[in-house]
C-alpha cells in the first residue's frame, strides 16, 4: 500500500518535472536543452548504442559495492554496539574519517588499485561503509532494554534474542540506510566512472557531453534516474514484504 502510494507520488512528480523542463526548453531555445519529448522519443535508438550494457555494468559496480559495504559495516556497527572495547578503539576512528570527502581520494585510491573496477567499487565501500556502521550502532544502542526482559526470563539464548529482538528493531533503520546508500553510490558511480574505463552509465553520459550528442547525454542522464527509482522503490517493496510488523 505504502509502495502504491509512493508510486503515484513519483508519477505526480515526474510529470510535474517534464512540463517544467519543456516549458523551459520552449524559453531557452536552445540545442543544449532538448526538449523531453525529443529524449524519450530516441530512447528507442539508444539500444543499437549498447545503453544496455553500461547500465548492466553500473549496476555490478553498484551491486558489488553495496554489498560488501553491508557486510562491512554491519559487522563492525554490530561490534561497535556490543563491545564497549571495540567502541573505545573504533570511534575515534570512525568519527574522523567519516567526514572526510572520499571522492577526493580516487587519485591515490586508482594508483593502488588501478583504473579498473576494482578503484570504482573500492571508491564505493570507503563512502557507504561508515554511513552503514553509524546507522547499525545506533540502532542497537537505541533498542529500550525492556525489550530484551521477556525473552531472557524465558530462558533463551543470546542468539534468540539477538533474532527475534535486535534484528527486527535495526531493519527499517537498515533498510532507510541500504536506501540512501543506493542512491549515494549512483551518485558516486557517475563520477568515478569519468575515468579509465570504457563502460558505466556515468561514462556514457560523460562520453555523449564530449562528442556534443546533447540527446545521448540526456537520454543517459534519465536512464540513471529510472534506475534509481527502480532500486528506490525495490528497497521500499522489501521493506514492506519483511517489515509487516512495523505496519
Amino acid at each position: 500500500m505504502m509502495v502504491m502510494k509512493k508510486l503515484k507520488v513519483f508519477v505526480q512528480g515526474f510529470i510535474m518535472f517534464n512540463l517544467l523542463w519543456y516549458l523551459l526548453a520552449v524559453v531557452v531555445d536552445l540545442r543544449v536543452l532538448p526538449k523531453p519529448t525529443e529524449i524519450y522519443l530516441n530512447l528507442n535508438n539508444l539500444y543499437g548504442e549498447k545503453l544496455y550494457i553500461h547500465v548492466l555494468v553500473s549496476l555490478g559496480r553498484v551491486a558489488a559495492g553495496v554489498g560488501i559495504s553491508l557486510v562491512l559495516g554491519v559487522s563492525v556497527g554490530l561490534l561497535m554496539a556490543y563491545s564497549k572495547l571495540w567502541s573505545r578503539l573504533l570511534n575515534p576512528l570512525v568519527y574522523f574519517t567519516y567526514p572526510i570527502p572520499k571522492t577526493a581520494l580516487l587519485p591515490i585510491i586508482m594508483l593502488l588499485s588501478g583504473l579498473g573496477d576494482i578503484s570504482k567499487v573500492t571508491l564505493l565501500v570507503l563512502i557507504l561503509v561508515f554511513q552503514i556502521t553509524v546507522a547499525v550502532r545506533d540502532a542497537v544502542l537505541n533498542i529500550p532494554p525492556v525489550l530484551y526482559d521477556p525473552l531472557r526470563s524465558l530462558g533463551a539464548s543470546s542468539l534468540q534474542v539477538f533474532t527475534h529482538i535486535t534484528v527486527p528493531a535495526i531493519l527499517p533503520d537498515l533498510l532507510t540506510t541500504l536506501r540512501l546508500s543506493i542512491g549515494t553510490a549512483l551518485s558516486i558511480l557517475f563520477f568515478s566512472e569519468g575515468y579509465g574505463t570504457q563502460y558505466g552509465i556515468g561514462y556514457y553520459i560523460l562520453d555523449a557531453w564530449t562528442r556534443i550528442d546533447y540527446i545521448g547525454m540526456y537520454a543517459g542522464i534519465v536512464v540513471l534516474s529510472i534506475l534509481g527509482f527502480v532500486l528506490f522503490i525495490s528497497i521500499d517493496l522489501l521493506e514492506e514484504k519483511i517489515c509487516r510488523w512495523k505496519v
